[in-house]
């Protein structure tokens, strides 16, 4: 539970720091403005592989805690059983 609130934080930082970093690039720049948008734009785009990145390892988790999910529901699901028929016969 810990490590999908961290991996959000994480997630919020890196776009804040990417429109931090765009902002100052755009008011500091030494260069034109083709390279400064250049640049920018392959910021946006490891921006954008970064986030594509973390929604794959999120999809992942998620498949993971199902699977693990599913498996403790059967384990408790046949002790169930198990003590029903204990009871009952």
């Amino acid at each position: 539970m810990a490590d999908r609130h961290s991996s959000g934080a994480e997630l919020a930082c890196f776009v804040l720091g990417v429109a931090v970093g765009a902002t100052v690039a755009l008011l500091y720049a030494p260069q034109s403005g083709r390279r400064t948008r250049r640049y920018l734009e392959h910021r946006a785009e490891e921006g954008r592989e970064k986030i594509a990145d973390a929604a794959k390892d999120a999809v992942h988790r998620g498949r993971d805690l199902y699977e693990k999910g599913r498996e403790v529901a059967d384990e408790v699901a046949d002790l169930f059983d198990r003590g029903r028929n204990l009871v009952g016969g």
